[in-house]
């Protein structure tokens, strides 16, 4: 019974203890991260990374340490070059990003980090399964923050990444195996059209609609106009009548120009903020 007393006061030693070493973790885990930050704004990454790392350790909790890092390992990625180390640092990325997620699943930096890197990794070697698991990330994004216009974006240049690819491989193989050739910009043959359709009409009219939506968000969009004057094209290759090609083409055509336009506005902006 004596010894109680004497235990207790052990025990809340030790507490104090634990609670202060917590404390001067997480100040220096603090430091790391802003170590880190001033080495990233330098696009000093390798050394980023490290503090990053360090300040994660330190704190678990720190979520800008962990969305830094992922940010860093992003920026080291190589759009196009396929090496083994390269792949590795795009995986990183995303292992980094969905840790954030796993704690706060509506982390919309994390969820664009994931649907912009996946992107990246589809397009060398062509990854189809990559773009569809990107556009998974997008979509989240949308459920989290609907009236975003980017998201919509990049469902719909993800759609004409598909639908592009697919048109361009169809028509080689149709040119490698008939008496007959097509050009790029020639209509394509009915049935082959028609093979078109089936395989790439859903990803097409996602995409249109996608970007329509983005339009809806923001009037001025321009980016958004020029992929879905892209998908325009695309959907005129699946037509089974000339009219309707031609219809398609038309919608394509006034979206140039509606491009042109914008751009000729935001261009004039700049000059008379500039003057």
């Amino acid at each position: 019974m004596l010894r109680k007393p004497h235990t207790r006061f052990l025990l809340a030693v030790v507490f104090v203890a634990l609670v202060s070493s917590a404390g001067c973790d997480k100040l220096r885990a603090r430091d790391k991260l802003n170590k880190g930050v001033q080495a990233f704004k330098a696009n000093q990454y390798d050394l980023a990374i490290e503090d990053f790392k360090e300040a994660k350790a330190y704190d678990p909790t720190l979520t800008n340490a962990r969305l830094y890092l992922a940010t860093a390992y992003a920026n080291q990625y190589i759009p196009g070059a396929p090496s083994d180390e390269n792949v590795r640092v795009g995986n990183q990325a995303v292992q980094e990003f969905q840790e954030v997620l796993a704690k706060d699943p509506n982390n919309l930096a994390a969820i664009d980090g994931i649907g912009s890197i996946l992107y990246n990794m589809a397009g060398t070697p062509f990854d189809p399964k990559k773009f569809e698991e990107s556009k998974t990330y997008h979509r989240r994004h949308i459920q989290v923050k609907p009236d975003d216009p980017e998201p919509y974006y990049w469902i719909g240049v993800i759609d004409w990444s598909l639908s592009y690819r697919g048109n361009k491989d169809m028509r080689e193989e149709y040119n490698r195996t008939s008496k007959k050739t097509i050009k790029d910009t020639d209509p394509m043959p009915p049935a082959l059209a028609t093979q078109f359709q089936q395989k790439y009409g859903t990803v097409v009219d996602e995409g249109i609609s996608s970007l329509q939506d983005a339009m809806q968000h923001r009037n001025d969009y321009d980016d958004a106009m020029a992929y879905l004057n892209l998908l325009y094209r695309q959907k005129a290759d699946m037509e089974a009548t000339a009219d309707a090609r031609n219809a398609d083409l038309k919608l394509a055509d006034d979206l140039v120009d509606k491009v042109k336009a914008i751009k000729q506005k935001k261009a004039n902006a700049t000059e008379q903020g500039n003057s």
